[in-house]
Order: C-alpha cells, then sequence, then structure tokens
C-alpha cells in the first residue's frame, strides 16, 4: 500500500503559502509509516518547530491500473475518507529554498493520521460537491469543497496512473484548501466530510 499526494490543488491554498499555480498535478508521496489510524494521538516531533495542519479527501483505491483515461478513472476507486497531510513547514520552506526533496517535512512518522471509515463513491450524488472540514477544539479552521479542486478525482487518477502502477488499497490524498497552520499540544482535531464527524484525536 502506498500514499499519494497532491499538493497545491485548491487555488486559495496555494495563495495563502505565496506558491505558484500548477500547470498539472504537483505530486508527493508519503511511506505506509506516516498513516495513524483508530484516532490516535499525533505527538509532536522534536525537529519541528512549525507542524500544520492539511484536511484532505482521500480517495481509495479498488483496482490495479496504469495510462488509465480520464473517463475509465472512476472504475479505479471506490471509497472516500478523510486526514490530515501534517506538515513541518520550516523543513519544508529550508528544502524550497534549497530546491531540495519535501520528503522529510511530509512522510515522517505519524504524519497522516486517516480515518478508518471510507464513504462508498456509490452512495456521494455527486463527486464535484462534497463538503469537507476541519476544526480545533470545535473550532473551524479549514472548509472546502470538491467543486474548487484545480483537478478533480478523474484527472488525478489518470495523471498519476501514467507513471505509477496504481494497486488496490493505494491511498491519494487530493489536497487541501485555505485555512492551513501550526498545531500545538492540547488541540484536539475533528475532521468531517458533510456533517459527519470521521476522525478526531489528540496532539501530543
Amino acid at each position: 500500500m502506498r500514499i499519494f499526494a497532491i499538493g497545491r490543488n485548491y487555488a486559495e491554498h496555494i495563495k495563502e503559502l505565496n506558491n505558484e499555480r500548477p500547470d498539472e498535478p504537483v505530486i508527493f508521496t508519503k511511506p505506509d509509516t506516516a498513516i495513524l489510524r483508530n484516532n490516535a494521538p499525533f505527538y509532536l516531533p522534536d525537529f519541528s518547530n512549525d507542524i500544520h495542519h492539511e484536511v484532505e479527501l482521500v480517495l481509495r483505491i479498488c483496482k490495479e491500473g496504469k495510462n488509465i483515461q480520464e473517463k475509465f478513472a472512476n472504475k479505479y476507486y471506490d471509497a472516500i475518507g478523510i486526514g490530515i497531510d501534517f506538515t513541518a513547514r520550516d523543513l519544508q520552506q529550508k528544502a524550497k529554498e534549497k530546491g531540495l526533496p519535501w520528503d522529510i517535512a511530509k512522510g515522517f512518522n505519524g504524519s497522516a493520521p486517516i480515518s478508518d471509515k471510507f464513504i462508498p463513491v456509490t452512495s456521494i450524488s455527486d463527486l464535484k460537491n462534497i463538503n469537507f472540514s476541519l476544526t480545533i477544539n470545535g473550532e473551524l479552521k479549514q472548509q472546502g469543497n470538491t467543486s474548487l479542486m484545480l483537478f478533480n478525482f478523474d484527472f488525478i487518477i489518470s495523471y498519476l496512473s501514467k507513471f505509477f502502477t496504481l494497486r488496490t488499497g493505494d491511498l491519494i490524498f487530493t489536497g487541501t484548501p485555505k485555512g492551513v497552520g501550526a498545531v500545538k499540544v492540547g488541540n484536539v482535531l475533528s475532521a468531517y466530510i458533510e456533517d459527519e464527524k470521521l476522525l478526531e484525536f489528540e496532539v501530543k
């Protein structure tokens, strides 16, 4: 099982970090050791002073494929969950300034909390109109809708499959909306698809 992730997929998030708008998806990966399940707590690492939350919808791949045409992409994922792409922003910025990879800023242990429940695609009426959000200690911090994505689910699947064979069980983080920010010890993060809370955990 692999974790793929899409960076810079919401215009307002691109603006808040003063990044350049991409012409094609920005791809990075996380190792499976990044995953946190069962609402397990997230422990702040000692190598960063600026860990940011980034709430994202997560696609679950249900069928192996490569070089998938966009019109057939919907056959390759069967459910949507929600997760947090934790980012060591200080380490990421340092790497970007030197033109180096982001691996340690994005892929460190525990950097991908993910919901245990995934919602079947067949139960979602419009994949291009899904609301999702993140609260911290009950206060709304991030809110997004898939209509605002630069690259939709099917395009992401098709694009990724040009370079990587997608396999059953792979996960794809599809990008974060505006509102990212640092987390602190004692924060309780709650993530929702529509009005359903699917993920909740504490920062320690």
